[in-house]
């Protein structure tokens, strides 16, 4: 699968309402082009791929909208929503912030999202300029998963400044 299936794939997987396999996540996954820390920082909008996993759905009750990358040292992994709509950081779900490294994962380094409090990882790599697909790592989980899957799309005026000029959609 080249770079332009596999955003086409990406797509065609994220609209499902169905079940995804994780498999043909991991074959997009694959396909798709590593990122910098630099590159992402800014706002994003997250969801998610249902796979089964334990963590499907338990975020959304929670109020996640996202992540916030104001800097590779100052990074919001679980953006929510008050009952008014406001947005926090939820640091108690989180138990803390987070942090931006390059890290090796399936023998690519790629940015990812260390957590302060928990031996969590996320692993991004880009889809297109607006949008990052990710899987959660962590401390126990085998090398062959189950991985938790998800995706953020850069909130429309937020902090671009990671983006790499001329990079194509």
């Amino acid at each position: 699968m080249d770079r332009h299936q596999a955003r086409t794939r990406f797509q065609a997987l994220r609209e499902t309402r169905d079940r995804v396999e994780a498999a043909a996540l991991d074959a997009v996954w694959a396909a798709l082009d590593t990122v910098r820390p630099e590159e992402i920082l800014g706002e994003w909008k997250g969801g998610e791929f249902d796979t089964g996993h334990p963590l499907n759905g338990e975020l959304a009750k929670a109020g996640w909208y996202g992540k916030t990358f104001e800097s590779v040292h100052d990074a919001k992994p679980l953006m929510c929503r008050d009952p008014a709509g406001g947005l926090y950081s939820d640091l108690e779900l989180g138990k803390g912030e987070a942090s931006l490294w390059t890290v090796e994962f399936r023998g690519e380094s790629t940015a990812t999202m260390v957590y302060d409090g928990r031996p969590v990882l996320d692993h991004f790599k880009r889809v297109d300029d607006a949008t990052l697909m990710g899987i959660m790592n962590g401390k126990g989980v085998p090398a062959d998963g189950p991985y938790y899957y998800f995706f953020l799309e850069r909130v429309a005026g937020a902090a671009s400044a990671g983006r790499r000029s001329g990079e194509d959609a």
